[in-house]
């Protein structure tokens, strides 16, 4: 199950774990124009983890959910 939110200066998306036995901490992903953040509570420290990517990372990361095993770059659109 996921949600949608759009803030003033974000869009929220929340993942949240159904499954089971052993569920996860929900993840919250924050787009904003110039990265994007994932948090996660961590149990174990008791406090959440943050992780920050740039918009480049993020496209390749779209992209290689959809290829094969190997190594990648991807060349910016020209026009």
């Amino acid at each position: 199950m996921f949600t949608i939110e759009h803030d003033f200066d974000a869009t929220v998306i929340t993942l949240i774990d159904e499954g089971a036995p052993s569920l996860q901490e929900d993840v919250i992903i924050c787009a904003f124009e110039d990265c994007v953040t994932l948090e996660q509570f961590d149990p174990r420290r008791n406090e959440p983890l943050r992780l920050t990517l740039s918009m480049t990372q993020v496209r390749d990361l779209a992209a290689a959910l959809n290829l094969p095993e190997g190594s990648y770059r991807l060349e910016a659109n020209k026009g």
